[in-house]
């Protein structure tokens, strides 16, 4: 969800195909500061619990329940954010790409669906316990992707 461009073969421009990693240079991956593989499974697995069945997630429930379901987002999910966050690109290593619009061009995302995704995920990442500076790092580009993504 931001940054740099993944790379030519995925035919799109870095404001949609990207990562929120940052260079090697800036120390360890946002993938690594959340606890790599476990600590994103965790993040992803609370998130959609919050979606499931906590009414702050009721809007994105209904929107997913009208897309591919909740069980398939938390697997491509977590496919996405390793690979954004500066993990194994696991979503481009099965899909061939990591366009956001793409993958959400099934979907109507008005305002009110942002909004709420973004709620849940901060509610997902205080319940996880990760630190204040690491949910700033992580917010401030999911942020600017979810209002990208806003299409009604």
């Amino acid at each position: 969800m931001s940054g740099a461009a993944e790379g030519s073969d995925d035919h799109t421009s870095s404001a949609v195909a990207a990562d929120a990693s940052g260079s090697a240079l800036r120390g360890p991956s946002l993938y690594d500061l959340v606890g790599g593989e476990e600590g994103l499974r965790n993040l992803v697995e609370t998130f959609y619990n919050i979606v499931e069945f906590e009414p702050e997630g009721q809007a994105l429930h209904v929107l997913h329940l009208r897309g591919h379901g909740v069980a398939h987002s938390r697997i491509e999910q977590l496919n996405f954010l390793s690979g954004f966050l500066g993990g194994p690109k696991l979503y481009t290593q099965k899909w061939g790409h990591s366009n956001v619009r793409e993958m959400h061009e099934h979907v109507e995302i008005n305002a009110e669906a942002k909004d709420a995704w973004l709620r849940c995920m901060v509610m997902a990442i205080d319940r996880v316990g990760l630190p204040g500076d690491i949910k700033v790092r992580l917010m401030t580009p999911f942020t600017r992707v979810a209002t990208m993504l806003v299409n009604r």
